[in-house]
C-alpha cells in the first residue's frame, strides 16, 4: 500500500459501504410506474444512485432539478423509497466480515454520506451497522466534497485526518478527503456513471473490487 494501514476508516455510504441500488431502483421505477412509463434497465438506474434523488428524478422523467413538477417527483421518490430502505440493501462483501475484525478490535470507523439522516439512520441500523461516526447531509450547514463533514466525522471518533482513510465511489468523495488531509481512497465497484474512469479521480490508493480492498487492509 501507499500509505500505512489508517487508524481509522470513513466510508461513504452509497456504492461503498452499502449497495442501496436495488432499493433505490424499486424507488424510481415506482416513480416511472406512477407516471404511466415503463420500468428502467437496473444498470442504468444504478450509475445514477450516487448522484442522489434529483439525479433520479430527471433519469425517470426527464426532468431537470428546475423544471416544474421536479420537486413533487422527488418527494413522491423519496417516500417510495423511505418505505423500505433496506428491503434489499447489502453491505458489499467482504466489508461486513472486515467491519466485525475491526469491531472486535476496536478499531474505529465511521460513516460520511451526502444521504439525508431520515434514510442513511433507519438503513444503518436495519443493516445492524454500527459506526462510531454517522454524518449525514443535513447534519451540517455543509456538504461533500466540502470536506467539514470528514473533520467532524474524524474528530468524533478522536482520530486525527492524517490518521484516517476515506473510501468513496465518486469524484466528490476524493475532492472532500483531499481537502480534508485524508487518505483519499477509490473504489470501483460502486456507483460510477459509464464513460467515468475512476482511475483517473484525484486519489492516493485505488481499488478495483471489495475484496482487494479489504485484503489491502488486513495486509497492511
Amino acid at each position: 500500500m501507499a500509505r500505512p494501514r489508517p487508524v481509522a476508516l470513513l466510508f461513504d455510504l452509497d456504492g461503498t459501504l452499502v449497495d442501496t441500488a436495488p432499493d433505490l431502483a424499486r424507488a424510481t421505477n415506482a416513480l416511472r410506474d406512477h407516471h404511466g412509463l415503463p420500468a428502467l434497465p437496473y444498470p442504468l438506474i444504478r450509475g445514477q444512485v450516487s448522484n442522489g434523488g434529483s439525479a433520479l428524478v430527471t433519469l425517470a422523467l426527464g426532468l431537470e432539478k428546475e423544471a416544474e413538477g421536479h420537486d413533487e417527483a422527488r418527494r413522491f421518490l423519496l417516500e417510495a423509497y423511505g418505505q423500505a430502505v433496506a428491503e434489499e440493501s447489502r453491505v458489499f462483501p467482504p466489508l461486513d466480515r472486515l467491519l466485525d475484525e475491526w469491531a472486535a478490535s476496536e478499531r474505529r470507523w465511521g460513516i460520511v454520506t451526502n444521504k439525508p439522516r431520515a434514510y442513511a439512520e433507519p438503513l444503518v441500523r436495519a443493516l445492524g451497522l454500527r459506526p462510531g461516526a454517522l454524518l449525514c447531509a443535513d447534519d451540517l450547514p455543509v456538504k461533500k466534497p466540502d470536506p467539514e463533514p470528514l473533520h467532524e466525522a474524524a474528530r468524533r471518533l478522536g482520530a486525527t485526518p492524517i490518521d484516517c482513510w476515506y473510501i468513496g465511489d465518486h469524484l466528490r468523495d476524493m475532492q472532500a478527503a483531499r481537502a480534508a488531509g485524508m487518505a483519499a481512497v477509490a473504489v470501483g465497484y460502486g456507483y460510477i456513471e459509464k464513460g467515468d474512469d475512476y482511475r483517473r479521480w484525484p486519489a492516493d490508493l485505488w481499488f478495483d473490487t471489495a475484496e482487494a480492498l479489504v485484503e489491502a487492509l488486513r495486509e497492511g
